[in-house]
């Protein structure tokens, strides 16, 4: 997969909805009942970190959902990359980026989403072929004014930016052009997941479905 057909993908799914989850799932068995709310709620991207040790079997639990498009979030290097596409993930995420993270997913044609914090990551991507891109940590990095201003002097880079998004700034981001959707773990509260509130998380995610784009 070229760096050209990657973004063409990332920014498909980046279009799909204005928000994607970013779920932090530590039990295998919530997998199937959060996606399906999810989806049903309008969300139908989601990102699932590799930050726990269930989080390849929560990729495959949700990869078997209807509607859902299921990728591998805090992808790190090659070795994460392999296991992420193995366990069905369709897309994967990184908070930055590195030339072996890039070259391991193109060469297992995962669409990847690469981390920027810098107006000179952002020179690297776009150099290799990457249009669409993560900006983390969103907030800590300046927030919606600093991605605005990224957007003057590299107008070609699409971002999703995450990292201290909610539902009260989000629509701050998803007013810039150089914004496709954000990212954020508002919409699946840890405690609605232990207490399998699914419709209560159903509603977060209409809610987050309902921003607008622009």
């Amino acid at each position: 997969m070229t760096p050209e057909q990657a973004s063409q993908k990332t920014a498909e799914l980046c279009r799909l909805a204005p928000v994607i989850p970013v779920l932090v799932v530590q039990d295998p068995r919530q997998a199937k009942p959060l996606a399906e709310a999810l989806v049903k709620g309008g969300l139908p991207v989601l990102e699932i970190t590799m930050r726990t040790p269930s989080a390849l079997d929560v990729i495959r639990e949700m990869s078997l959902v209807k509607g859902a498009k299921v990728g591998a979030g805090t992808l790190l290097g090659p070795a994460d990359v392999r296991a992420a596409k193995m366990a069905g993930a369709t897309f994967g995420v990184s908070p930055g980026v590195t030339t072996r993270l890039l070259d391991a997913a193109e060469d297992s044609d995962l669409p990847m989403l690469p981390g920027t914090a810098t107006a000179s990551e952002v020179m690297v991507l776009l150099d290799r072929g990457y249009t669409t891109a993560k900006f983390f940590p969103a907030e800590a990095n300046g927030g919606a004014a600093a991605l605005k201003s990224l957007g003057g002097p590299l107008p070609r880079m699409r971002f999703c930016p995450t990292g201290g998004i909610s539902l009260k700034n989000a629509q701050s981001y998803l007013s810039l052009p150089n914004t496709l959707c954000v990212g954020g773990s508002w919409i699946a509260p840890q405690d609605k997941m232990d207490a399998g509130d699914w419709d209560g998380i159903e509603a977060l995610a209409r809610e987050a479905a309902a921003l607008k784009k622009g």
